[in-house]
């Protein structure tokens, strides 16, 4: 053992030795060793106090938030009343609830994409919102946009086309729905090249103005609304595979959807339609030259710039390429906007001999059909007691 150690023993040897003064005797000062033990054992105990209180403050802060957070979601802020102003939202196709509402909070019209979520979860019909454009109104109520988007006023230009339309009767009707002027859809549709039309269709607009619903863009011109119906069409052709269908049988695209609006323009009902176009393609085939002569009052209907069923004797007398009572085989292209059902009907024809088709009843929607050209008179016969027209 060294003499340092030696020393430092005996030291702490007359420590413990040493007695206590009296509680009333002065002290020997301490040295700094000792008030720097004094001030450990102190730290000590108060070590384990402010861990505590430092974990309370965590867990009590943590709590606020996390009851914070359960409110938040519970009751997510949302504005009172129908809002002001005016905003134009984009529904799109396939659109969850959720991607509505941040739709909606992006532009203003909720407050927040949680209250629209926990309202819409509750209302059935939240699911039946259908994509396109809606007037809204800024800072509303998630349960006032809701019903706006449930409510057909809100819908901004939406439209919808019917089978059998013409040209001329569908161009009023996009320019009262979506406020462009008549004269705007006149002008793009004599700009037949700008329309994005196939090849096929050689340049004209009739026959593929394609009978749908559309939600045009409230921004969108003339052009572009016309745009998007030829668009539609070579969608649907693509989907009925008019091409390759058409090539099968030996028929030009152009030729079918020509076809198409004969057999959508005659026809009462649906089911009718292969029956009308195995007519005409019977007729087309037919290896008797005067058969290949159509005879269909629509036709001249169209040749004619009318709406009537029934052509009269002097009508079918008319001179014009479209008029099928005169001229034989198809006419020069479609006389309307036929749908997918005639499409289809015009490539896939029913099968059957019949020759001749009658509208007995058009008021019913009621079409009879024959081989026999003795039956066929009978047939006119009975449209005319119906209608008064021989």
């Amino acid at each position: 053992m060294s003499d340092a150690d030696l020393d430092f023993l005996r030291q702490l040897s007359e420590r413990q030795q040493r007695p206590e003064p009296p509680g009333d005797a002065p002290q020997a000062p301490r040295s700094g060793r000792g008030r720097r033990r004094k001030k450990t054992r102190k730290g000590r105990r108060l070590a384990p106090l402010i861990a505590i209180a430092f974990l309370l403050a965590i867990v009590c802060g943590g709590g606020y938030i996390g009851l914070t957070t359960i409110n938040g979601m519970l009751n997510p802020p949302d504005y009172k009343g129908a809002g002001t102003g005016s905003v134009t939202v984009w529904i799109h196709e396939g659109d969850s609830v959720a991607l509505m509402a941040n739709r909606l909070k992006d532009a203003g019209v909720v407050k927040s994409v949680d209250a629209f979520i926990k309202l819409a979860s509750k209302d059935t019909r939240a699911t039946s919102i259908q994509p396109g454009y809606y007037h809204l109104r800024r800072q509303m109520s998630v349960k006032s946009a809701l019903d706006l988007l449930l409510s057909d006023a809100s819908r901004a230009g939406r439209l919808t086309i019917p089978e059998g339309k013409r040209v001329a009767q569908i161009l009023p009707l996009l320019a009262k729905k979506t406020h462009i002027p008549l004269k705007d859809f006149q002008k793009a549709a004599s700009h037949p090249e700008k329309l994005g039309l196939p090849s096929y269709a050689k340049g004209k607009l009739e026959g593929y103005l394609y009978p749908f619903t559309y939600d045009p863009d409230p921004k969108a011109t003339a052009t572009q609304v016309l745009r998007s119906m030829v668009d539609q069409f070579k969608k649907v052709a693509v989907d009925v595979d008019l091409e390759a269908k058409a090539r099968d049988l030996g028929m030009s695209p152009g030729d079918v959807v020509t076809i198409a609006s004969l057999v959508q323009a005659e026809s009462g009902r649906p089911e009718d339609m292969p029956k009308v176009a195995r007519v005409i393609d019977n007729r087309l085939h037919s290896s008797q030259p005067w058969m290949k002569k159509l005879q269909l009052d629509s036709t001249v209907m169209y040749a004619l710039g009318k709406y009537n069923t029934v052509a009269t004797y002097a009508e079918t007398k008319t001179n014009s390429p479209y008029n099928t009572y005169m001229v034989s085989g198809l006419p020069p292209g479609p006389i309307d906007n036929p749908g997918e059902v005639a499409l289809k009907a015009a490539l896939e024809p029913a099968p059957g001999n019949w020759l001749y088709f009658v509208a007995t009843d058009p008021k019913n929607r009621v079409t009879k059909f024959t081989s026999s050209y003795a039956e066929f008179q009978k047939l006119k016969q009975e449209l005319a007691r119906n209608t008064g027209h021989g």
